[in-house]
């Protein structure tokens, strides 16, 4: 057996770094997106998602890819959302089996009213503690680990297929 390539202490400390602000910066965004909108992160990245969309809607498939979200955690949200009267489940005219989710009139409220703490949350918890440069070099980084990723990572797992029931 080969020795594991163990992570040097520059690496160590990359790594967990990375993990740890991952983490405490979810947490901080979490909680101000609740006081604000009352909706989770992943409902905001939902939301946001469609609004940035061409009719603001999208079918379940794609927005489970742009959230980096299983098809039924999505179906969940989606669901948790669409009660909240922030968007709608409508049939797609290109897809008889499938459903597009659409952005509605709140969910667009939710989203003004709480971008400006969003992003007030964001800078102060986060960009603002970094110079340009290391933004730039943050986002050369994330860029190319991202574009690996999506690569390597299946996002929507492939449908299972019943057996059938054999006597």
């Amino acid at each position: 057996m080969t020795e594991p390539s163990w992570l040097n202490e520059t690496e160590m400390r990359a790594w967990t770094g990375f993990l740890e602000t991952s983490d405490l910066i979810h947490r901080l965004v979490e909680r101000q997106l609740q006081e604000a909108g009352r909706v989770t992160m992943v409902q905001y990245e939902i939301l946001t998602r469609l609004n940035e969309l061409p009719g603001r809607r999208a079918g379940m498939t794609q927005l489970a890819s742009l959230v980096i979200c299983s098809r039924s955690g999505l179906t969940y949200q989606v669901g948790q959302l669409e009660k909240a009267g922030l968007l709608t489940r409508e049939p797609d005219p290109a897809d008889e089996r499938g459903v597009l989710a659409a952005l509605t009139a709140a969910g667009i409220a939710v989203l003004e009213r709480t971008a400006p703490g969003h992003l007030d949350t964001v800078r102060a918890g986060f960009l603002d503690r970094l110079t340009p440069e290391q933004i730039a070099q943050l986002a050369e980084i994330t860029d190319r680990t991202r574009e690996h990723l999506r690569q390597i990572v299946p996002l929507i797992p492939a449908r299972s297929k019943k057996k059938p029931i054999t006597e």
